[in-house]
């Protein structure tokens, strides 16, 4: 797929697209509440932009989360302005949210932090009598690579990161600790998977039928698909692990 296309379908680039094709709608109808002796104030110019782009958001399809977004956008705008705060500010908070998300608006795939629980789990379900090889694509901050690390000296484990941030501290953390993890920055989806015994996935509802797409095409027989809390619609998994008390469940493929 072009980048072209890949940029259209990213929710935030249509959502972008929504507010600003709010703008001129916004202005008309202020335009006509001025005309008619009702001139609203700034606060209601911003809910009034939101609640446009909120509308066309919905109206196009983008998921609740983005209505909200499109809903609160300029209240914040118009919130930040009145603050006066410097424009280095905005500028280094720019830079550490692009390093830490990356290209989310593509992938759809926030940070999403996994804990020790899960950790423990997928441990428990890696094969025992012989070593293997295990990646977790999108491996943030990298605790569950380091950790399976630390527990099974005789396996080999990586981590694949898009986003700058989280990956150099996990490369960081590694060499500071001496753990023989290892952290590569990249797209999961140019990978093989069926260079790896296990692949440990952490994403969002978006990216899991692209997911397994991949895993039954690539995987090989006796290797082993884990997704901590989002399912695949299309697949059953072969079990399924409440990794904690009332929490996520962590599902489990086998090839």
């Amino acid at each position: 797929m072009s980048l072209p296309r890949q940029l259209w379908r990213a929710p935030a680039v249509r959502a972008a697209l929504l507010q600003a094709l709010a703008f001129p709608l916004m202005l008309s109808l202020v335009y006509l509440l001025a005309r008619a002796g009702l001139p609203p104030p700034m606060v209601g110019v911003a809910l009034l932009q939101g609640a446009l782009a909120a509308a066309l958001s919905w109206r196009c399809g983008l998921a609740s989360w983005w209505r909200a977004i499109q809903l609160l956008f300029p209240l914040a705008l118009l919130a930040a302005q009145s603050l006066h705060l410097p424009p280095l500010l905005f500028l280094l908070a720019f830079l550490f949210l692009l390093g830490l998300y990356w290209s989310t608006f593509r992938t759809q795939v926030p940070f999403y932090p996994s804990g020790p629980a899960v950790w423990d789990a997928v441990a428990q379900l890696l094969p025992s009598q012989r070593p293997a090889r295990l990646i977790d694509i999108g491996s943030g901050l990298g605790g569950l690579v380091l950790e399976l690390a630390r527990r099974r000296p005789d396996c080999v484990f990586t981590g694949i990161e898009l986003a700058p941030l989280p990956w150099l501290l996990s490369v960081l953390r590694a060499r500071l600790g001496g753990s023989a993890a290892r952290f590569v920055r990249g797209d999961y989806e140019r990978l093989d998977f069926g260079n790896y015994d296990a692949v440990f996935a952490y994403l969002s509802p978006a990216a899991m039928a692209a997911l397994w797409e991949k895993a039954a095409r690539e995987m090989r027989p006796g290797t082993m698909l884990f997704s901590y809390e989002f399912n695949i619609a299309a697949q059953k998994p072969d079990r399924s692990i409440a990794a904690t008390p009332g929490g996520p469940a962590l599902y489990v493929w086998y090839f």
